[in-house]
């Protein structure tokens, strides 16, 4: 079963919880034990699992993403002018697989799936791919 949904992103860089909704859809679809791809079509934003707990834990990442990855390099050449966000994108990764056993996605105490924006404010979207087996 493939799912797509959207969203929208209000910032440049935003971390944005998706675990709700992926969560929902494994339930909905029945699926008691399996796999659930989670991907992400765009160059600019990626798919990563990380702590959801304490919110600090994102704006963590994110700051140490713009110092890893400056907005503005004097080396940069790509012509749009948004390299951070490609390389942002590339170091978070387009999907994340989770195993869904006993109808659920097993993730960690503490994890949750994240989509990753590193060029918004946009309408975005990803795929929620669910495997039985």
């Amino acid at each position: 079963m493939l799912h797509k949904l959207e969203l929208s992103t209000s910032r440049r860089d935003e971390i944005l919880d998706i675990t709700p909704q992926v969560s929902n859809l494994v339930r909905q679809s029945g699926v008691k034990s399996g796999l659930a791809v989670v991907y992400c079509p765009h160059t600019t934003a990626g798919i990563a699992i990380n702590e959801n707990a304490d919110p600090d834990v994102k704006r963590d990442i994110l700051m140490i993403l713009d110092e890893v990855y400056p907005w503005e390099h004097p080396k940069y050449r790509h012509a749009e002018g948004n390299t951070a966000s490609h390389l942002k994108a590339i170091t978070c990764g387009s999907s994340q697989t989770v195993i869904i056993e006993n109808g659920r996605l097993l993730l960690g105490r503490w994890q949750g799936i994240y989509f990753c924006e590193f060029d918004g404010p946009r309408s975005r979207t990803f795929q929620v791919k669910i495997v039985e087996g």
